[in-house]
């Protein structure tokens, strides 16, 4: 059973009055979410972790730009941004990374390592 479809049987054997539904993210009665409350929620963890507040749906540019820096193959990038066509992976998402993008990315990657050591937490 996928990790999702556990946690919901969970949420559904603790509540009383489950609204079932075939929606793999609800509340935690079984309602479908609110889109401004994703939106909301988004807000206070980009607050929270003190980077600038962008729309939800810029992560989806952010990460395909960040896989192409990356030197991330493609059609990984197709497949991870859940594209059906590369075109779109190519020609929306991805641009031709600099030296000095490689250069910043590098230097984040160090920083966010650093950050996750000091909290102690363990990188994969």
């Amino acid at each position: 059973m996928r990790l999702r479809e556990t946690q919901q049987q969970a949420e559904r054997d603790g509540c009383e009055e489950w609204h079932g539904s075939d929606l793999v993210f609800t509340t935690r009665w079984g309602r479908p979410i609110e889109p401004r409350n994703v939106n909301r929620a988004f807000e206070s963890r980009c607050a929270a972790a003190g980077v600038k507040v962008i729309r939800v749906h810029d992560t989806r540019h952010t990460c395909g730009k960040l896989l192409a820096a990356l030197d991330v193959h493609p059609r990984v990038a197709m497949q991870i941004l859940r594209h059906s066509k590369i075109s779109l992976t190519m020609e929306i998402y991805t641009e031709v990374p600099t030296e000095q993008t490689r250069a910043a990315l590098k230097r984040l990657g160090d920083h966010l390592r650093q950050a996750g050591d000091d909290s102690g937490e363990t990188s994969a």
